[in-house]
């Protein structure tokens, strides 16, 4: 099969769409599939150029048998609705001119969070006669609704009926939870086009490490030191100033718990003002890391700590940094609104969940866990024989069967 896929993001980017896409299609090209990727030059999360590329009108490459090819885009940072939209819509056009070029596809797939992308996707199966599969991983423009950038107005309103016609146009959709799914039924789209397939990790990259990388542990004092670890983006979504009145409560209860921050995003430099800001001596922030160092930083790591701001939109999605987790074989400590994620938390039996907001409570579950070193065995054990059911290669296969079964 020939597969064109589109995805604004992609490695050397190490956000969780660009890891997806790229770990899938691995899959697909040993599947003897021709896979091609259309995309940006790598700019996330700061919306800066990636050392070593160019945003040029056209460049391609070749990744692991994946072809690339790269388009010009406006570049913005992960911040904000205005300048955002203006580089979504400049890869959507360019992705649109570019593809008709192209050679012919068996098939189209575009992904989300920001559905654009599916436009230039559904524009494409289009101008080609294919069809357009769409991949959603959340709900846009509800999402950003949500975070306060985009009220109930004119443009919202027509944002969700584009959002509406993509979803029926799509010939198939792939949803990464049940609630995404139950979401689009409610909506009047066919429930018999939609596929749920979560989402996975890679166990080649991430396995789980019984020795602390030493280097790190001796560089940044971390010896002794339970750590917490969040890595990933420090955006709007992730209510980190949460975890940081947390830190500050638990280092006047416990000294041995510490907070390490590895990422980047909008919200990184108030973050780490924030934290000066209350003195809290037991956090550490570290810039964004290339994919081969991640696991040396997961590695130090005691528990993994997933978190997202007390919104309804999130009580649909998984963030990718649960699976990353069973990957590496480490309790999971979820705060978050009760939905999907704790629903995947209780079931694998693997973690902690508390609700968002509330930093006493959070302090007090986090050093309870801390003194019950039997459960935190016991919470490990399970995330490690987790790891196996979600993994990345069960996904790409289910992907491709779907798309099998319904069109051939």
């Amino acid at each position: 099969m020939k597969i064109l896929f589109l995805s604004d993001n992609f490695p050397p980017e190490v956000n969780a769409a660009a890891s997806r896409v790229y770990e899938r299609s691995c899959y697909w090209v040993k599947s003897n599939h021709q896979v091609s990727v259309m995309t940006s030059a790598p700019n996330f999360p700061l919306g800066k150029l990636f050392k070593g590329y160019q945003n040029k009108w056209v460049q391609k490459e070749t990744m692991d048998g994946i072809q690339l090819i790269r388009v010009k885009t406006f570049m913005a940072p992960n911040k904000g609705f205005l300048l955002r939209t203006i580089d979504f819509l400049s890869y959507m056009v360019m992705a649109i001119i570019i593809g008709a070029f192209q050679p012919k596809p068996d098939v189209i797939i575009a992904t989300s969070p920001q559905f654009f992308t599916a436009v230039a996707g559904w524009a494409l199966s289009k101008i080609k006669r294919v069809p357009f599969i769409f991949e959603i991983g959340d709900l846009w423009p509800e999402s950003i609704k949500g975070l306060g950038l985009l009220g109930d107005s004119i443009i919202y309103r027509t944002l969700e009926k584009l959002e509406l016609f993509l979803y029926r146009q799509a010939s198939l959709i792939v949803a990464q939870t049940n609630a995404l799914k139950a979401n689009l039924v409610a909506r009047g789209v066919n429930p018999r086009k939609i596929q749920v397939i979560l989402n996975g990790v890679e166990l080649n990259t991430y396995k789980s490490i019984l020795k602390k990388d030493d280097e790190i542990t001796r560089d940044y004092k971390l010896q002794g030191k339970f750590i917490v670890g969040y890595i990933g983006t420090h955006g709007m979504s992730q209510d980190l100033k949460n975890v940081i009145d947390c830190a500050k409560i638990v280092e006047d209860k416990c000294k041995d718990i510490f907070f390490l921050f590895v990422g980047d995003g909008a919200e990184k430099e108030e973050l780490i003002r924030y934290s000066k800001a209350l003195d809290a001596k037991n956090t550490l922030f570290i810039p964004l890391q290339p994919k081969s160092e991640i696991t040396r930083w997961w590695s130090v790591c005691d528990l993994s700590l997933v978190t997202l701001k007390n919104l309804p939109i999130f009580k649909t999605i998984i963030p990718s940094k649960i699976f990353e987790s069973f990957g590496m074989g480490l309790p999971v400590f979820l705060v978050a609104p009760e939905g999907e994620a704790s629903q995947l938390i209780a079931k694998e039996k693997l973690g902690v969940h508390v609700a968002p907001q509330d930093a006493q409570v959070f302090a007090s579950k986090l050093i309870d866990l801390y003194q019950n070193n039997s459960q935190l065995k016991t919470l490990a054990e399970a995330s490690r024989l987790a790891a196996k059911q979600y993994s990345r290669e069960k996904q790409a296969r289910e992907f491709l069967d779907f798309i099998g079964q319904k069109i051939g």
